[in-house]
């Protein structure tokens, strides 16, 4: 697979898009949480487009499949911590959903583009 750029993959784009929605929805957070809950759900959204990009920057597609997989790791532990977030009443489900839209299709591009670097069947 040849790209130009990784600021031209959908996945890269929706990631940083991502970032941004869980930059908005965390500033509600608690004052006592800024160390805990919202430094974790900010560093696990930022990873998503960042090991995109350090993928793409590797000599391998191999390489860019891992890291690739680093970001949907990311991805899941984030909606993880997301659903703790809702749980202990910092989010409503009305704040999340178009959040949970949002990680959904990230993990469908995530997955596609697996495939599509390494023929790799991925769930």
């Amino acid at each position: 697979m040849q790209i130009n750029s990784y600021r031209d993959l959908l996945a890269w784009q929706k990631g940083i898009e991502l970032t941004e929605a869980i930059y908005r929805i965390s500033k509600c957070f608690p004052p006592e949480q800024l160390y805990g809950l919202t430094n974790q759900v900010r560093r696990a959204a930022v990873s998503i487009p960042s090991n995109i990009t350090e993928g793409a920057g590797r000599n391998t597609s191999g390489e860019f499949v891992q890291s690739v997989g680093h970001s949907r790791s990311s991805l899941f532990e984030l909606e993880t911590q997301l659903i703790v977030a809702e749980r202990v009443r910092y989010l409503s489900q009305s704040e999340l959903r178009p959040v949970f839209d949002l990680t959904d299709e990230i993990g469908r591009l995530t997955a596609g583009l697996i495939r599509s670097l390494s023929g790799q069947r991925i769930g």
